[in-house]
């Protein structure tokens, strides 16, 4: 018993995590290990993916980097590596995986913002 109950403690979920759906665009605080030295690295981008439940649960980030290339991180919800999320905005969309997005570029490649009712 004592070893669920520890397993359910690490599970805790990062209280600066917010709740994440695909066409959010999230800035991503990872904490970044160079050598000895320590940094806190931002990653902004579209959330294209947010995939599992439990430990395993991952959310995959997209963005385009210089010259029109793209870039997809994959970070662990539960990952003591990640300071922290923000969700600057969210997209309207309507399915789970947004991997169309990976086709398109340049205004082609904006989502219509969600609006609260």
């Amino acid at each position: 018993m004592d070893l669920i109950q520890s397993l359910h403690r690490q599970l805790e979920r990062n209280p600066n995590i917010p709740e994440l759906r695909p066409g959010d665009t999230v800035r991503v605080h990872a904490r970044i290990v160079e050598g000895g030295r320590e940094r806190i690295q931002v990653f902004q981008g579209l959330v294209i993916r947010v995939r599992g439940s439990g430990a395993g649960a991952t959310f995959t980030v997209r963005r385009i980097a210089a010259h029109g290339i793209g870039v997809e991180r994959t970070f662990p919800l539960y990952s003591p590596l990640i300071e922290k999320v923000e969700v600057t905005r969210h997209g309207k969309v309507r399915r789970g995986r947004l991997y169309y997005m990976r086709g398109l570029k340049g205004k082609a490649a904006r989502l219509k913002e969600k609006r609260e009712e």
